[in-house]
């Protein structure tokens, strides 16, 4: 649409403290400030009746996997993109758990070219921290930031050696990335596979304790305050490690994190029956761990919602629960559980906050220009309707993996229109 009017909606712009009943104005993929900045003649102006619906910025999951280079068999940009765009994001970042891994400028080239040739939804790459992701030599921070990453990660990974990793925050903080960290120690975890607790010894599956994570969470604690640099803790799923992000965000020090929706949604007794599609990094915790987190939404501890949505093959997870990959497609659902779990059910925030932790709160972290509806800004907008019932159908997913526990499920709230750059990408 070359221009276009959003009526009647209840516009909620986090960004500019914004939330009531307006109209939309886009013009030449941007958002305009009136209806007199449309220059179109009236028979190209689009007009789209939002009533009864949110009028949203863009929606921004800051943690995806999109598999390619390398793994195309369980995801593409392209095929991931589309998910995206059902789900109702504008735009997503990708983790660097590629073959190869973008730890240098020309895979980052290649992911961005492929992304502007393929992707319906901004596509936007973040560098590995170390060479290869194995945690040992620093890949080249200063290069990757010129090359246009968003953020530093090894996701997927964690780097154990502690002066490596503080020299990775010292050169992010050099160019002017944060850094994002899976928070994993492997001594602590070993061979671990489920939470560690009732269910582990029950079942006899090797136990990946809350300490696994909250033990790097510290770390990362002390170096953000040494290095007086922005950590990101991605995916948390403990008390222990909300605990620890809550203190030192006290004190002032450049700490955050995430929650995704597995780990609010489900406990660690839906491993029982061994079924693959509830292995996930890190594990499904006890219903003490998604009481702590739901709290730390509430009180804005956790300050971002995203997905890790992690596409897998079927033939890949159709194995013994030890050897099955660690992994969850989200994309699609993570809106829907996050309404249904945190809004309606739980009380825990309000629609505007929700909203707030998908669009103004990773594009203040991660230095993007999305998630608001300013004039001048790129016409990324997302319909939600928060009231809506529906049901999960894996087999009707965008995405080209079906590894999602999810299926079946009864959900209530969802993303109904997605437009990018002022085009419609994807709609109910």
């Amino acid at each position: 649409m070359s221009a276009a009017i959003i009526r009647n909606g209840r516009v909620i712009d986090p960004a500019n403290k914004r939330d009531e009943l307006a109209d939309v104005y886009i013009a030449d993929g941007k958002i305009v400030g009136s209806k007199s900045g449309i220059q179109s003649p009236r028979a190209e102006i689009e007009e789209v009746d939002a009533s009864g619906l949110i009028v949203a910025p863009g929606l921004v999951d800051m943690h995806v996997h999109l598999r390619e280079p390398g793994f195309s068999h369980k995801e593409t940009i392209e095929s991931g993109a589309r998910a995206a765009a059902a789900g109702g994001f504008t735009t997503v970042v990708c983790m660097p758990n590629t073959s190869p891994v973008p730890d240098n400028p020309s895979t980052i080239a290649w992911i961005k070219d492929r992304a502007a040739v393929s992707a319906c939804v901004n596509v936007l790459p973040t560098g590995a921290i170390s060479k290869d992701l194995a945690g040992e030599e620093l890949a080249p921070i200063g290069s990757l930031a010129q090359a246009g990453v968003v953020a530093i990660t090894d996701d997927g990974h964690c780097v154990q050696n502690h002066e490596v990793m503080r020299r990775a925050v010292e050169y992010a903080r050099m160019v002017g990335v944060p850094l994002l960290d899976h928070c994993q120690d492997y001594n602590l975890v070993g061979n671990g596979v489920v939470h560690e607790g009732y269910w582990s010894t029950l079942l006899g599956l090797p136990g990946w304790p809350a300490a696994g994570e909250e033990a790097i969470v510290m770390r990362n604690i002390l170096l953000a305050e040494l290095c007086d640099h922005h950590i990101h803790c991605q995916h948390v799923s403990t008390g222990g490690s909300v605990r620890l992000i809550r203190e030192a965000r006290a004190r002032g020090i450049k700490i955050s994190g995430e929650v995704c929706p597995h780990h609010i949604a489900l406990t660690d007794d839906a491993i029982q029956n061994f079924d693959t599609n509830y292995k996930v990094n890190p594990p499904l915790r006890s219903q003490k761990d998604v009481d702590a987190l739901l709290e730390a939404v509430a009180d804005g501890t956790l300050s971002v919602l995203c997905s890790d949505h992690a596409p897998h093959a079927d033939f890949e997870k159709e194995v013994e629960f030890d050897l099955a990959p660690f992994g969850m497609i989200g994309l699609e659902t993570e809106l829907g559980l996050f309404i249904n779990l945190l809004v309606h059910k739980h009380r825990t925030v309000d629609i505007t906050r929700l909203i707030a932790m998908y669009t103004v709160e990773p594009a203040r972290l991660l230095r993007i220009d999305a998630g608001t509806l300013s004039a001048g800004a790129r016409a990324d907008v997302t319909l939600i309707d928060p009231e809506l019932e529906w049901t999960v159908k894996i087999d009707q997913f965008h995405s080209a993996s079906r590894n999602s526990p999810f299926d079946g499920w009864q959900l209530k709230g969802r993303a109904v229109r997605t437009i990018v750059g002022g085009k419609t990408v994807w709609k109910l």
